[in-house]
C-alpha cells in the first residue's frame, strides 16, 4: 500500500533510507525543521538548514520517486536562546514562500518555558498571516502539561484546530488532543516515543479518525521504515484496506492538502 511519512528528518537520513522506503510504498514525505543534536550557534546556521531542506532534499528525494515537502521553524529546544531565535524567526517568510515549503514546525515546547512559548507565538502568527498549516511537537517531559499549555495558547490565538497537526502523541495525550479536534499525530519512535504496536492498540482503541503515524526517524535510535511495519501489523490485527488507507494516506494527505504547494503529479496535480 502507498503510504506518506508525514514526519520524517530526511537531512539525517541515508540514500539506502529513500531507496528502501520507495519500495515499501512511500510516495510522499514532509520534512519539518527541527533540532540536529546540537544547539545552533548562529542565526545563518538556521538559515543555510533551511536551504539544504527545501532544495537538496527535495532534490535527492526525487531521484528515487519520493516527492519531497518541508515545514520551516525554530524548534523549541533551540528557541531558548532568544536572540538567535529571534534573528532565525526575522526571516522565517522568505523561506516559507518557497514552492516546496508546506507549513510552519516543528513549534511548541521542550522545557515548557515562558521563551519557548513566546517563539512558539511569534511562528503562530506568522502561520495565521498565510493560513499556513502548523505542526505541534508536544514536550517528550510532561507531556500532557504541555500539550493543554499548547492548546491554552492555540485557543487563545484562536487557531483553527483543522490546521494544526497535534504531534508526538503518547497514550496520556491522545483525548487531550481528539478532544481539542486537532489532527493527531504518532511517532513510531520506538525508544522515547511510540511503538509499532501501541499505534495500533491506540487505533484499535479510538478508532482511525484524525489519526496520523509517521516515523519522524533522524540521526538517532529510529526506523523510516516504521510506517510500513505498522501497516502490517494492521492488516494482521484485522483492521480493514479502507481504515488503514484512512491512517496511512487519507489522513495526511487531506491535512497537507490544506497548503496549495501539497501537490503530488499524478494524485492532485
Amino acid at each position: 500500500m502507498k503510504y506518506i511519512d508525514p514526519h520524517i528528518h530526511c537531512f539525517s537520513r541515508t540514500v539506502d533510507d529513500y531507496q528502501n522506503m520507495a519500495r515499501a510504498g512511500c510516495v510522499a514525505v514532509i520534512e519539518p525543521a527541527f533540532w540536529l543534536g546540537s544547539d545552533r550557534k548562529h542565526a545563518e546556521s538556521f538559515w543555510d538548514y533551511f536551504d539544504h531542506i527545501i532544495d537538496f532534499e527535495r532534490a535527492r528525494a526525487l531521484k528515487y520517486g519520493i516527492h519531497h515537502f518541508c515545514m520551516i521553524a525554530v524548534n523549541p529546544k533551540e528557541a531558548n536562546d532568544r536572540p538567535m531565535a529571534l534573528e532565525a524567526i526575522s526571516r522565517m517568510e522568505e523561506f516559507l514562500a518557497r514552492p516546496s515549503v508546506v507549513g510552519v514546525g516543528e513549534i511548541g515546547y521542550d522545557r515548557i518555558t515562558d521563551t519557548e512559548e513566546e517563539m512558539m507565538r511569534r511562528q503562530i502568527e506568522i502561520a495565521e498571516k498565510h493560513r499556513y498549516p502548523i505542526l505541534i511537537h508536544t514536550p517528550h517531559v510532561n507531556k500532557a502539561e504541555g500539550t493543554k499549555r499548547t492548546i491554552r495558547v492555540l485557543q487563545e490565538m484562536k487557531i483553527d484546530p483543522k490546521r494544526v497537526l497535534m504531534d508526538h502523541n503518547t497514550e496520556e495525550t491522545v483525548e487531550i488532543s481528539l478532544a481539542g479536534g486537532y489532527a493527531v499525530g504518532f511517532s513510531l519512535y520506538p525508544v522515547t516515543k511510540m511503538s509499532p504496536p501501541r499505534m495500533v492498540a491506540i487505533l484499535q482503541k479510538y478508532g482511525c479518525e484524525r489519526m496520523i503515524m509517521n516515523s519522524a526517524a533522524d540521526w538517532s535510535q529510529s526506523d523510516p521504515l516504521a510506517i510500513p511495519k505498522t501497516i502490517e501489523l494492521m492488516w494482521g490485527a484485522g483492521f480493514t484496506e479502507a481504515q488503514v488507507k484512512k491512517v496511512a494516506w487519507d489522513n495526511p494527505f487531506q491535512f497537507f492538502a490544506q497548503s496549495d504547494r501539497f501537490r503530488i503529479p499524478g494524485v492532485n496535480a
